[in-house]
């Protein structure tokens, strides 16, 4: 879990490790309609989306020693905005969880919009916000089905032979 890439710290200004964290795991949804019309221009291909897996390592006990857990199917691209002199253009690079090429695709529109310091503010509020809001629900909702689950066990002391009984019963 990205703890502190879902939690920005408070008048510093917006890393790029913070964004792409966030990106990763936006759902198109959110994309689509924040990103406007650069969602709809064609990009300069860098790499075209292109998906392929990954080996996911875990820790036993969130401290232990690293282990392979398995693979998760990714998917990346690297482009830059058409339209844009290529001096002034930021390549936009992205990685995201599963097959959707039209994901990535926005997510790096995204990370190369957010690159332009003018552009931050805007983003970050048409953006950023809603897919933090998403990230914190989506939480939110594991925690409460979770908790449903939850099984408390209660011991029952034994009545017979107990010391305690027995005084009180001697009363």
């Amino acid at each position: 879990m990205f703890h502190a890439f879902d939690n920005p710290p408070a008048n510093r200004p917006l890393d790029r490790a913070q964004w792409m964290a966030l990106l990763a795991r936006a759902p198109l949804s959110l994309l689509e309609p924040a990103l406007g019309e650069h969602a709809k221009r064609t990009p300069h291909w860098l790499r075209a989306p292109e998906t392929g897996l990954t080996m996911v390592q875990a820790r036993a006990g969130g401290t232990g020693e690293r282990f392979n857990l398995g693979e998760v199917t990714i998917t990346r691209c690297a482009l830059r905005l058409a339209g844009v002199a290529r001096d002034e253009a930021a390549v936009g690079v992205a990685y995201v969880r599963g097959r959707s090429h039209r994901q990535a695709q926005l997510a790096a529109v995204a990370d190369a919009l957010l690159q332009d310091p003018s552009q931050q503010p805007r983003l970050d509020e048409a953006l950023l916000e809603p897919i933090r809001r998403h990230l914190a629900q989506q939480r939110a909702e594991r925690q409460a089905r979770a908790q449903a689950s939850k099984v408390e066990f209660i011991t029952v002391a034994r009545e017979a032979g107990s010391a305690d009984d027995a005084e009180e019963e001697e009363q």
